[in-house]
């Protein structure tokens, strides 16, 4: 059993290996997890966590690294959850983010962890909201999250971020795939990434056109900016950070902010409290109630929704 106090004493003086043990038993759901939350929770809500999403190939990973780059000119301290799929034998991250942002790694105030999605939809790990609460308390003023990069379903990026970043690149269809995944209604700073190339001024006008066609928004509103950067070489990356401020302190001055912060610990907690559910209906399996229930239900003697409400009745006695 690890000393959890101690970890969290550590983690609040930068300490990676302490960082990287608390992020680990979040992912293994280790049986301290709640004493790791509950150790953490008076430390957290300091960090501002800015989204990364966009389509594979947008160079989400050199943008995530020149993004340090600005931020530790500016001397703020960086976390870094770069999201990756998981690897069908071990369970890990497949791609490791970290091999493209090494050349960050011996700096102490850059905190980088790859995190496999496991199987969870929606371009982030299941426990992305609990790393960033370590990264949080760990003393981070920036947490950048970069999302999987599988298209269409990386939405969810706009619920556990506070400011959420689209990338397209030229010459990818990127904007009829915004179109399709939803990606207009998540962004709030966009960027048209390698835009050394052609068709980048084509792009980003075409996303333009786009977000002139989505909802009406009253003045006062923000509106999304749209950014040009060639990552790579760290061509317009300050205008990116420029941009972020500049969403944060609309936010900070409309209550926005801390809106979105209250929604996403709701979000957390009907998770947790759902996946407890699902545990115990699991349970269930192995005294014949949820099979017999399946039995009536077949044989015409009861409906679904009768029957959920006989298993969350039983589920309440229990």
């Amino acid at each position: 059993m690890q000393d959890v106090s101690s970890l969290v004493a550590q983690a609040r003086e930068g300490r990676p290996r302490a960082v990287a043990r608390l992020i680990s038993l979040v992912e293994g759901a280790s049986p301290q997890l709640r004493e790791v939350m509950a150790a953490l929770a008076p430390l957290t809500g300091n960090a501002y966590v800015v989204g990364l999403t966009g389509s594979p190939g947008v160079g989400k990973s050199t943008s995530t690294s020149a993004l340090v780059t600005a931020y530790r000119k500016q001397g703020k301290r960086v976390g870094v959850l770069a999201v990756d799929p998981s690897s069908p034998f071990s369970g890990g991250a497949l791609l490791g983010d970290r091999v493209r942002m090494s050349e960050h790694a011996s700096d102490p105030g850059v905190y980088i962890r790859s995190m496999a999605t496991r199987g969870h939809l929606g371009g982030l790990a299941w426990a992305a909201p609990q790393a960033i609460r370590v990264l949080d308390a760990a003393g981070c003023d920036v947490i950048l999250v970069e999302t999987v990069g599988v298209g269409q379903s990386e939405v969810e990026i706009a619920s556990q971020a506070d400011t959420s970043v689209v990338l397209l690149a030229p010459g990818m269809g990127d904007g009829i795939q915004a179109a399709k995944a939803g990606i207009l209604e998540i962004g709030d700073v966009y960027v048209v990434n390698k835009a050394d190339r052609d068709g980048a001024d084509a792009t980003a006008r075409e996303l333009n056109h786009m977000l002139g066609l989505g909802e009406a928004r009253a003045a006062g509103d923000w509106r999304p900016p749209i950014v040009k950067t060639v990552a790579a070489l760290g061509e317009g990356v300050d205008e990116v950070v420029e941009a972020l401020e500049k969403h944060r302190a609309w936010m900070d001055e409309r209550g926005v902010l801390a809106e979105r912060r209250l929604a996403r610990a709701a979000r957390e907690v009907e998770t947790i409290a759902v996946t407890a559910l699902r545990e115990r209906i699991g349970d269930l399996h192995g005294d014949r109630h949820l099979p017999t229930l399946a039995e009536r239900i077949v044989a015409g003697e009861l409906d679904p929704y009768r029957a959920a409400d006989e298993l969350v009745a039983g589920l309440t006695e229990g």
